[in-house]
């Protein structure tokens, strides 16, 4: 007999469920509150740059084993690209500088013994120091776990966790540092591998999955939001969309993985972060320079990491609160001068007409990061035994992250599949 499952959010934690689902044998129902898949991995056409954009910039590295395994399961993982080396090429818009960390290709981190592939100005005895981030308690607070001075946090730490976290680094949950850390610097530069969806997030990890779930069957349902569930004693009974009530049957199972918010308010009484903070991306139409690294980590400026796709320049500002409220074309423009710094682009392009733009400023990007935060997200199990959460909100061990919302899909599915 075909169980049914219901995927209630058609984010990545949603049709990472769905899909491990679907593999598995069971019908799907997909139900997506909003006209787009995708979530915060959403691509759109975009009439400002005359582009096809992503939502928001994401970084993958080759240790996400989750996020590697989900795109091999939809056939799309030759759409993450990437050097063939863990090489981060890094630019100071104060000073000026450049370097290059080379992790290299093994688990051995030969790189620490080497000063040119290294951060500069920083020696062994500084990376030793800040492994005790790698098994820092949850409760506590990476800076009371390291000193957050010197060459090596500013010039790489600071940076790595600042775009993990989402939260100014000292403030962040020491353990949810030490996840990123163990599964990135510790984990060797095999595991390190920066991966970028070169032709769009939707084109690699939304669009081939719902095609893959329609082939299977599975119904794909947008502009259809659940209202509230219906319950008889350990488990949910029927699901109400506002156009009636889906009734399930006894073996008929459903995966919420909805925003925090929605979910509180579908679950009144459910445990859940309750503060977020911003993210800011730009994206300018702009053919970068020859040679442009697909990826630059930017020091001392507004921006922080620097995107090169064939067709335009987009940048991410993490923990971005102070510029959701500044006006678009002064923020704009501030951007767009560093840009211009880290491209090696003329002066006369920096101070000239701005290309073609967009500012995409999420308000509620990520939970925050903090012990406090961090300490509210739930597990995956709820109190009805064929009901269960997913989302990079919940409980998954990592900060907000594509990895961490995949695993979190995968998880629910696995816990179903055990039942």
């Amino acid at each position: 007999m075909t169980q049914t499952a219901h995927i209630i959010g058609a984010g990545l934690s949603g049709l990472s469920a769905a899909v491990r689902l679907a593999n598995a044998g069971f019908e799907i129902h997909v139900h997506e509150a909003t006209q787009n898949a995708g979530g915060r991995c959403l691509s759109y056409f975009d009439a400002a740059t005359n582009l096809t954009i992503d939502n928001g910039n994401h970084l993958m590295l080759s240790g996400n084993t989750h996020a590697l395994a989900y795109a091999r399961s939809i056939g799309s993982e030759s759409g993450l690209v990437g050097p063939e080396r863990a090489q981060f090429p890094f630019a100071d818009v104060e000073t000026g500088e450049r370097w290059t960390l080379d992790l290299g290709d093994s688990r051995f981190p030969s790189w620490l013994f080497d000063a040119d592939r290294r951060v500069p100005e920083t020696g062994v005895i500084d990376y030793l120091k800040m492994l005790p981030l790698a098994w820092a308690s949850a409760n506590a607070l990476v800076g009371d776990t390291v000193a957050c001075d010197g060459a090596l946090y500013r010039r790489l730490v600071g940076p790595l966790l600042l775009a993990a976290l989402n939260v100014d680094p000292p403030s962040g949950s020491a353990g949810l540092a030490g996840a990123i850390v163990r599964e990135t610097l510790l984990a060797g530069g095999a595991s390190c591998r920066p991966l970028i969806a070169r032709d769009g997030l939707s084109s690699v990890l939304i669009d081939p999955a719902l095609a893959m779930l329609r082939g299977k069957g599975a119904s794909i349902r947008l502009m259809h939001e659940l209202r509230r569930i219906e319950t008889s004693a350990d488990r949910v009974t029927g699901l109400d969309f506002g156009d009636g009530t889906t009734a399930l049957g006894e073996d008929d199972v459903v995966v919420l993985a909805v925003p925090a918010r929605s979910a509180s308010t579908i679950l009144p009484g459910l445990k859940t972060p309750t503060k977020f903070r911003a993210i800011v991306n730009a994206h300018f139409r702009y053919v970068p320079p020859q040679g442009t690294p697909p990826v630059t980590g930017v020091i001392g400026g507004l921006i922080e990491w620097l995107f090169a796709f064939p067709d335009r320049l987009s940048v991410t500002i993490s923990d971005a609160d102070r510029l959701v409220n500044m006006p678009r074309e002064e923020l704009a423009r501030a951007i767009w001068r560093d840009i211009c710094k880290v491209a090696k682009l003329d002066d006369s392009v920096a101070e000239g007409p701005l290309p073609p733009w967009q500012i995409v400023r999420e308000r509620r990007a990520t939970f925050e990061a903090t012990p406090e935060q961090n300490a509210l997200r739930p597990g995956p199990v709820t109190q009805w035994k064929n009901l269960m959460l997913a989302g990079d909100w919940t409980d998954t061990g990592l900060p907000a992250t594509i990895e961490g919302s995949i695993r979190s899909g995968d998880r629910a599915a696995d816990l179903i599949l055990k039942q």
